[in-house]
């Protein structure tokens, strides 16, 4: 197969597509991410990537926490405004009808219409040029009971997240497979 050679880009896709809350004092406020992901599963560390021209960026720095809000694609509308409109200016809370709620382990809220919220606190920040990015430890997650499943666990139908592609907010496609089905003898 013939390839094609572009230049260097952040060309990685699918992206996850989250709201981070963060506040300081009594200012919070909303981000859309795309540059987010897990670092290590123990201890749970994730991280986010963000321009420090934003506003949220100064509050993250100062206040060491923030709260990684996972939407359902319900939410599009919404996560869209937030990554497009300044909090400087704007509360995006009230602009969006989003619900900020007391989170348990950290200030920052956690956003009611997500299904799930995860509480961070940030144990290093790596300063690499157009990003910083906001290392943390996993202090909590916090699921809707709505999306969880009668054994607990959460269910993505339910939960029904989409993915970020391109410029484009893409719902996520069928199921493939699970984890380790390549060694799976078939039936």
């Amino acid at each position: 197969m013939r390839k094609v050679t572009k230049t260097p880009s952040t060309t990685l896709f699918p992206v996850p597509n989250v709201l981070v809350s963060s506040q300081l004092g009594d200012k919070a406020n909303v981000l859309t991410i795309a540059w987010t992901g897990i670092m290590n599963s123990v201890p749970p560390i994730v991280y986010v990537s963000i321009n420090p021209s934003r506003f949220s960026h100064k509050l993250v720095q100062e206040s060491g926490e923030y709260v990684i809000n996972i939407p359902s694609a319900d939410l599009a509308r919404a996560v869209d405004y937030c990554g497009v409109v300044s909090g400087r200016d704007i509360d995006k809370f009230q602009a969006t009808g989003l619900t900020p709620v007391a989170a348990t382990q950290v200030k920052a809220p956690l956003i009611a219409e997500c299904p799930v919220n995860i509480e961070c606190r940030v144990r290093q920040t790596i300063e690499l040029g157009s990003h910083d990015v906001f290392v943390a430890d996993v202090l909590a997650v916090n699921y809707s009971e709505t999306v969880l499943d009668t054994a607990g666990r959460p269910d993505l139908a339910k939960l029904n997240p989409y993915g970020y592609c391109l410029n484009e907010y893409r719902a996520l496609g069928e199921k493939l497979g699970t984890f380790g089905f390549s060694q799976k003898q078939p039936k």
